[in-house]
């Protein structure tokens, strides 16, 4: 299990890869953004993104996914306080295959729960051309190896 003490500052992590599909867009979209350049392609070709986009939510929530298979699985995860910005950077269109890179920017014990680990981190997704689609800071709270080893809490 990944705890605490294994999130490091300056310790990267890859995301991905996840390859986005037509189908996975118009369906995220149909129930989360029915806005038309997420729907139709006639209606998205018409748009400013020019083409069939995935929400950029739809793109938060590949990344989730990206997060989750590559650090949170099997990690003392106790949930996120929250998020400090999201940039998406340009359009994620179906046959794109997303990948990037999660670093730990800071690392410190809670003043309140010296168990309890709060972790800063930063997300970079990029498409297969290499082109940054999305940034991210946001913070994780994780459990130390003590708390672990003493039975403090379960995996999120």
């Amino acid at each position: 299990m990944r705890v605490f003490e294994d999130f490091p500052v300056g310790a990267t992590f890859p995301l991905g890869p996840y390859a986005v599909t037509r189908e996975a867009v118009i369906a995220f979209a149909t129930e989360f953004d029915p806005q038309p350049f997420h729907l139709d392609e006639d209606a998205a070709r018409a748009n400013m993104l020019g083409g069939l986009s995935a929400s950029g939510w739809h793109t938060c929530a590949m990344m989730m996914r990206m997060m989750f298979d590559a650090f949170i699985d099997g990690s003392s995860s106790q949930g996120s306080p929250g998020v400090d910005f999201v940039k998406w950077l340009r359009p994620v269109r179906p046959g794109d295959v997303l990948s990037g890179t999660m670093t730990v920017r800071e690392a410190r014990l809670s003043a309140k729960r010296p168990t309890l680990g709060i972790a800063k981190l930063s997300n970079d997704l990029i498409d297969q051309e290499g082109q940054p689609v999305l940034a991210s800071d946001y913070t994780i709270l994780f459990l130390t190896r003590d708390a672990v080893s003493a039975g403090g809490g379960a995996a999120a």
